[in-house]
């Protein structure tokens, strides 16, 4: 079985190095062609579109960076689907809109290719590491056929139905995660602007039950002042651009995540002025400037 993996950015480039890690043959295209040498160091090939690498691989990985990005990669003249094999199955692991997860499902069901949408909560310590935990969507044959593989990328993987089912998980996931830091923000700006010692105060917050492991890594970034982009602010942003689009076609009323999206915008703008894309914690340090400290 050759592999085949589309999409070489901070995460898709530490998951295609453990598939190839695992010793799978493995198959490789990126945009920009510099981001996939390292791999082909390593033994990879590299294709020179999608086209060329779905015409050599029985599963497709892509990690993609939004839904023009996937569209494009999959449907477009020159992509996945113009050659993918009759029997291949992609396995889509980017954070996109519903659906579009159920489009390139029913894309792909016309041409006898099988559709996974996979995408992972975690960071790339995690997806270097082989820890992400995986949301799946589409038919649960072809995902228990996928099993082995997606054991090399993740420590805990999940079924949740059909296709689209995976997708809405994840916006689900990250809508708690957006609206947890941006909790988190708020509490650290109370915090200091009422006169807690600032270490200290941040010390005993990580320490209570109600921050979470994410949160606590967050916490360190508030504490150095430096937020390196483990999730970049524009990639959360994003993402609340689909939560919020998704509630929308369903009438699910959204206030706290709305609030969040309104600083999310703000420091997201900030950041494009500066020609910066830092962690999305930062936005602690948008609530402390709001706040007055910063």
């Amino acid at each position: 079985m050759r592999i085949g993996f589309v999409g070489l950015g901070a995460m898709g480039s530490r998951m295609a190095g453990r598939l190839l890690s695992a010793q799978h043959e493995l198959v490789v295209y990126n945009r920009t062609r510099a981001r996939a040498e390292p791999l082909a160091r390593q033994g990879a090939t590299i294709a020179e579109s999608p086209r060329e690498l779905a015409a050599q691989s029985d599963v497709i990985f892509s990690s993609l960076a939004n839904d023009a990005a996937l569209e494009a990669v999959m449907l477009g003249a020159d992509g996945i689907l113009s050659s993918a094999k009759s029997g291949a199955t992609i396995v889509e692991m980017s954070t996109v809109n519903p659906e579009t997860s159920r489009r390139l499902h029913e894309s792909a069901a016309r041409k006898g290719v099988f559709v996974l949408d996979a995408p992972v909560s975690g960071s790339t310590v995690q997806a270097e590491q082989g820890q992400l935990v995986i949301f799946v969507g589409g038919e649960e044959d072809v995902y228990e056929r996928c099993r082995p593989l997606l054991a090399v990328l993740g420590a805990k993987t999940f079924y949740l139905g059909a296709s689209g089912s995976g997708a809405t998980m994840k916006l689900c996931v990250n809508t708690m995660l957006g609206v947890g830091v941006q909790a988190l923000a708020e509490s650290i700006a109370l915090g200091e602007k009422a006169g807690l010692q600032r270490e200290r105060f941040l010390q005993v917050l990580s320490e209570t039950a109600v921050v979470s492991p994410s949160q606590k890594a967050k916490i360190e970034n508030a504490r150095k002042k430096e937020y390196p982009p483990a999730f970049a602010l524009s990639l959360m942003f994003k993402d609340f651009g689909l939560i919020m689009d998704t509630a929308k076609a369903l009438s699910v009323p959204m206030p706290s995540t709305a609030a969040a999206v309104q600083v999310a915008a703000a420091e997201n703008a900030r950041q494009t002025a500066a020609h910066s894309d830092e962690d999305f914690s930062v936005v602690v340090r948008a609530m402390e400037r709001a706040a007055g400290i910063a």
